[in-house]
């Protein structure tokens, strides 16, 4: 019954699961929280995997034979990527709430609390995270969040002042320095093997113990470039309003979901390699923040704003008339 609950509580602190969330916000109610919470876990995401393999540390199971691991995981263990990305989203949940609104804001820190308490802890019932692992994460998220809502209301206002050219060389730049941190990981991996016994604990319980590389770093990085992309975008065409009645706002997940799974699926046939990765992750992040919104305004499923941000030129020409 325990690992049962662990394992729902585990899915449910997946980033897969938060980033399935986070847009159905972007796109249905909310685009501008939506976006925010959406940067701050890609960067979390993003510095997680480069840091697993800066430490490539083991999880419990692949070294303590009395631990039985109920994941077949491979990555390295240091430091919990469930528990960095529960502190970023239920911690920015949270702190959305008023601060005019003590009670609510009080009932939402205690329940984001007990959330993060709860992922925490089933990553370590499940035998994939030592508590010391799952505390790094905790502390790296407290970090990550905190940085962010402190930046935000600077950094937000300096990047919007930029041309879209200077946006997307920025959003590239942030990409490449996260991309490059995983490849010197690697390359700092250089001559290592997987010891017998680490194998053999992964193998033991459904997995493989792959070559390591880049291609998971890679692919964070390009899903960070992609959104930050893909939002610039946005904004520079005039935003998006995901106002409009119920039945409008549910018919636009369908029409999301089918280019998300034709993306995905040209991510799988681009394959793992670093280059590859990076594109199709960049890809699919630019049709979720950039490509759905513009459909649904074409399909008439969401509004178009009325003032458009005019593009690069077009200042010039109307005074030119």
């Amino acid at each position: 019954m325990l690992t049962d609950v662990m394992e729902a509580m585990s899915f449910i602190g997946s980033a897969g699961v938060y980033l399935s969330l986070l847009v159905i916000v972007y796109w249905c109610l909310d685009p501008r929280q939506g976006a925010r919470a959406a940067v701050l876990l890609s960067v979390g995401s993003a510095l997680t995997t480069v840091l697993k393999l800066f430490f490539h540390e083991p999880r419990p199971f692949w070294t303590d034979a009395s631990v039985t691991g109920h994941e077949p995981l491979a990555s390295f263990g240091m430091p919990s990527g469930h528990a960095l990305c529960a502190v970023v989203v239920w911690g920015f949940a949270a702190s959305q709430v008023p601060a005019g609104r003590p009670v609510l804001r009080r009932a939402a820190w205690v329940g984001a609390l007990t959330m993060i308490g709860l992922i925490g802890a089933s990553r370590v019932v499940l035998g994939v995270h030592s508590v010391a692992q799952v505390a790094a994460g905790y502390a790296i998220g407290a970090v990550v969040l905190a940085v962010g809502l402190h930046l935000e209301p600077l950094a937000v206002p300096w990047w919007r002042r930029r041309p879209p050219t200077a946006q997307l060389g920025l959003a590239l730049g942030a990409s490449a320095v996260l991309a490059g941190m995983g490849w010197a990981a690697v390359e700092a991996l250089d001559g290592w093997d997987w010891p017998a016994s680490w194998a053999r604990a992964i193998a033991a319980a459904g997995g493989r113990a792959e070559p390591v590389t880049v291609g998971e770093s890679f692919a964070a990085a390009g899903g960070l470039f992609g959104l930050l992309a893909g939002l610039s975008w946005t904004a520079h065409r005039g935003g998006y309003d995901a106002s409009g009645p119920v039945w409008r706002r549910l018919a636009r997940v369908p029409v999301a979901a089918a280019g998300v799974l034709a993306f995905y699926t040209l991510g799988l046939f681009l394959g793992t390699q670093p280059v590859q990765a990076f594109a199709g992750s960049a890809l699919l992040a630019l049709w979720a923040t950039a490509g759905a919104p513009e459909a649904f305004m074409r399909l008439g499923l969401a509004p178009r704003p009325t003032r458009a941000v005019p593009r690069v030129g077009e200042e010039r020409a109307e005074v030119r008339q």
